[in-house]
C-alpha cells in the first residue's frame, strides 16, 4: 500500500495541472459546438435568428482580437512581475540569508535579477505593440 503513495502523488500533481489546462478548453469547445448545433437546427427549420444570438456570435469572434488597452494591460502586468522579481532579488542579496546552509551570505549572484529581465522585456514589448495597434476597445 505504501508503494502506491508516491505514484498517486505524481499522478495527482500532473493530473491537476492537466485538468486546469485542458478542462476549460474542452468545456468551451463543447459549448461552442452546442451553440452551432442549435443555430444550424434553427436555420434548417427556416426560423430567423434572434439579434441576440447574432450579437453573441459576433462578440465571441471579436473576443480574441488584440486591442490597444489589452496590450497596455498585459504590458503593465508583465512589467510588474519583472519588477517584483528584481526587487525580491535585490532585497535577498542585500539582506542575505543567515541560515545553516547559507551562513556565508547570499548565494544568488544576481541570477534572479537576470531572470527578471525576461518579463520586463515582454512587458515593454506589449506596451510598444499597443502604440502600433489600431484597434481600440
Amino acid at each position: 500500500m505504501e508503494d502506491f503513495i508516491p505514484i498517486f502523488a505524481i499522478f495527482a500533481v500532473f493530473g491537476t495541472i492537466t485538468a486546469i489546462i485542458v478542462g476549460p478548453t474542452y468545456f468551451k469547445s463543447r459549448e461552442r459546438r452546442e451553440m452551432q448545433a442549435t443555430v444550424r437546427a434553427a436555420i434548417d427549420k427556416g426560423q430567423p435568428l434572434p439579434p441576440e444570438v447574432i450579437e453573441a456570435l459576433s462578440t465571441e469572434a471579436s473576443k480574441g482580437v488584440p486591442s490597444r488597452t489589452r496590450d497596455i494591460r498585459r504590458g503593465i502586468i508583465w512589467l510588474a512581475v519583472g519588477i517584483g522579481m528584481a526587487a525580491f532579488s535585490l532585497v535577498n542579496e542585500t539582506l542575505g540569508h543567515h541560515g545553516d546552509d547559507w551562513s556565508d551570505g547570499p548565494n544568488f549572484d544576481g541570477s534572479l535579477l537576470g531572470l527578471s529581465a525576461i518579463p520586463i522585456t515582454i512587458g515593454l514589448a506589449f506596451i510598444v505593440l499597443s502604440f502600433f495597434n489600431k484597434n481600440k476597445d
